[in-house]
């Protein structure tokens, strides 16, 4: 993967909008709204695992996991009358999570740009959903870190 290619399953999704209509992009990004799965019991009831987005509109909390594989699970808590923050946190899940920290660490930060969606949504939104992926990446960075310290303790 290079600094311009996605993951395959991202790379198939910018694909997806880049194939449909101005029009109906905003319907596609809605259906990943409705697809962002619900939290892990663990996150509904310590909300403190969580980490806030504040430059999303709307409230936005996420939490990544790196396995000890290498292996990064993605987690997103947004408000069902946020389609557009949830429909991000949606794309974001739908192609990141279960993919390999390197992966992940690799996804380039501008990759919105494939979407076609700069003329649909606010640039402000844009931001929130570049943001989201920014704290993915330093949360997977974290605890790579604290794993290699771990081994070299």
């Amino acid at each position: 993967m290079t600094a311009t290619t996605l993951p395959p399953k991202l790379q198939e999704i910018a694909e997806d909008f880049g194939a449909v209509p101005d029009r109906d992009r905003l319907q596609l990004l809605l259906e990943f709204s409705r697809e962002l799965p619900a939290l892990p019991d663990r996150y509904v009831e310590d909300r403190d695992l969580l980490e806030q987005v504040p430059e999303c509109q709307s409230p936005l909390f996420l939490a990544a996991e790196v396995a000890d594989d290498g292996t990064v699970r993605l987690f997103f808590d947004a408000p069902l009358e946020a389609p557009t923050t949830r429909g991000f946190a949606g794309i974001l899940h739908a192609g990141l999570d279960g993919l390999g920290a390197e992966e992940i660490l690799g996804t380039p930060g501008e990759f919105s740009s494939q979407l076609g969606l700069n003329d649909l949504v606010s640039p402000l939104r844009l931001r929130g959903l570049a943001a989201m992926l920014a704290r993915i990446k330093r949360q997977v960075r974290e605890q790579l870190q604290r794993a290699a310290a771990r081994r070299g303790a």
